[in-house]
């Protein structure tokens, strides 16, 4: 069993793409179990975030798997097979576990070395953990994921470059507004994101903050979180209150994961309207699919920053040398992990053998007993010691060797040397041992998706 990753991101599709691809929280719980149900996919975790939509899969087939996953993805963006294909990207065993360390290390963010994406691939194991969809396998991966994320933050300057997609645009929000210090905001959606919003709007100095949510209780929960934690005043409201909301803002960041537009260009306007309003109002939106009409760009008056415009920002970046320092640990950290994989699946093997001497010895002290049925029990424990240690010493040197061996690139075949050599059978250790095996393509999903991208299994997105 190997890992499976297909993925769609900023760095592979415009924003127009990442929208339909969109798979928000309410999407995953069913997008996974319809993984599962699939005939070559036993384990499965979805991350999604602004910008980009990874699945992980556990699969027995390259290929079959690869169609199923890619046929789910159509059926959910909507977009034909090529179109998919055109901006998809996969990787397989080892490369995927190497683009997910790349990501949880920031490598791969939008804006380079951004921490969020480390609370995000959290938030995708415990959501498949949930559903019982992780295994062994996506358990070690997103966990060990997590430790590189943490090491490349705390050994390397990459988070320089800012702390995330919100602060950059913030940044491009000073260029029109000037300072934001003592001004208001309104941050629409009280998520994940929102609350980054609010960390960063207070380290900005805005006087108030305004949290705008559909359930009036978790913008109430945010509120409260941006005046005890941070200092600054701040007060709920419900979608209804939008308009008044807006009305009182100068920055808009908006943020709410919901599938279609949630501010229109009328509420826009009638904000724009009201008695005291702003001359200039700066939206960022940073929801994926939009959440923001675009028509509202055409307003006077108003500036909307989107994800589209954030991908072209030259301050997404960070110091070549923090960079290379992150790229030297993910590879680092990569080898601690496939070594541990390859020790992992020798140990069935060892474990197969160990038995296999356990039952010849308890075989030939049954036939000791049939032929010196006189002898006392005393000495018959006295030879089992005996012959269970002569055992025991060589096996010992063979079944450490092979561990240290298994580590080691190649190391899969000492393991399948020693069941040659013993006869193992293959249900005792190579089921879970054997190295995994690439089929054939089983249809024409996998087929187009092979063509577009031969060579994808192994690389790594830069």
């Amino acid at each position: 069993m190997s890992v499976l990753l297909v993925g769609i991101s900023h760095r592979s599709a415009p924003v127009a793409v990442l929208e339909k691809i969109a798979i928000t929280e309410h999407d995953r719980p069913k997008l996974t179990e319809k993984m599962l149900a699939s005939s070559h996919v036993s384990e499965a975790m979805i991350v999604s975030t602004c910008n980009r939509v990874e699945i992980y899969a556990v699969v027995d087939a390259f290929h079959p798997a690869l169609g199923e996953i890619s046929e789910l993805l159509t059926k959910h963006s909507g977009l034909p097979l090529p179109e998919l294909t055109k901006h998809a990207y996969v990787r397989y065993a080892e490369a995927a576990a190497e683009h997910l360390f790349a990501v949880a290390s920031g490598l791969d963010s939008m804006v380079i070395g951004e921490q969020q994406v480390l609370s995000q691939i959290r938030a995708a194991y415990a959501a498949s953990d949930s559903q019982q969809a992780a295994g062994r396998t996506l358990h070690e991966l997103a966990q060990h994921s997590l430790r590189v994320g943490k090491r490349v933050h705390s050994e390397t300057g990459i988070d320089r470059a800012g702390a995330s997609v919100v602060s950059v645009a913030l940044d491009r929000a000073r260029l029109v507004l000037g300072p934001l210090e003592g001004r208001t905001a309104l941050v629409l959606g009280a998520g994940a994101m929102g609350g980054l919003a609010v960390a960063q709007l207070a380290r900005a100095g805005v006087a108030r903050i305004i949290v705008v949510n559909r359930t009036l209780e978790r913008a109430e929960r945010l509120a409260n979180t941006a005046t005890t934690m941070h200092g600054v005043a701040a007060e709920a409201m419900d979608m209804e209150r939008l308009v008044e909301a807006m009305a009182a803002a100068e920055v808009v960041v908006t943020c709410t994961g919901a599938v279609g537009t949630v501010v229109s260009i009328a509420d826009v306007h009638h904000a724009l309207s009201a008695p005291g309003a702003s001359e200039q109002l700066v939206i960022c939106d940073l929801g994926l699919p939009r959440d923001v009409d675009h028509a509202v760009a055409g307003l006077p008056g108003v500036t909307v920053i989107d994800m589209e415009t954030l991908q072209r920002d030259p301050s997404a970046g960070a110091a070549a040398g923090d960079t290379a320092a992150a790229r030297t640990i993910v590879a680092d950290e990569l080898a601690k992990y496939l070594a541990g994989q390859r020790m992992a699946e020798v140990t069935p093997t060892v474990a197969a053998l160990r038995q296999m001497a356990a039952d010849v010895v308890e075989g030939e002290l049954l036939r000791l007993d049939s032929r010196l049925p006189e002898l006392d029990a005393a000495h018959r424990k006295e030879v089992a010691r005996t012959v269970r240690r002569v055992v025991d010493k060589l096996l010992h040197a063979p079944t450490v060797r092979v561990k240290q061996l298994a580590s080691t690139p190649g190391g899969d075949s000492y393991a399948e040397a020693l069941r040659e050599l013993f006869e193992l059978k293959p249900g005792a250790a190579q089921a879970v041992a054997a190295p995994m095996e690439i089929s054939t393509p089983a249809g024409a999903l996998a087929d187009d998706f092979t063509a577009a991208h031969s060579g994808d299994e192994q690389g790594l997105t830069a």
